[in-house]
């Protein structure tokens, strides 16, 4: 069974995903380059840009780190 989420909490999940892509491709990191460093698999990447998780706080760091920006950038909507 897959989780329904309002309206607004997809809003929330796909502009937290965008940012993730955006600083992704502006140091020009593939998925598969974020996952090794960030220590997640490469296909939950692309769920997260997509918006399609519910990221924990705890793998957002690590992907924050992985980016060099911090974890505010990431939930600036």
């Amino acid at each position: 069974m897959t989780k329904q989420y309002s309206v607004a909490d997809r809003y929330i999940l796909k502009k937290i995903g965008k940012n993730i892509r955006v600083f992704r491709k502006q140091i020009n990191f593939s998925q598969e380059d974020l996952a090794f460093k960030a220590s997640i698999d490469r296909s939950y990447v692309g769920s997260l840009e997509r918006g399609e998780k519910n990221v924990s706080v705890l793998t957002l760091n690590r992907v924050a780190k992985a980016l060099n920006v911090s974890l505010d950038t990431f939930l600036k909507i």
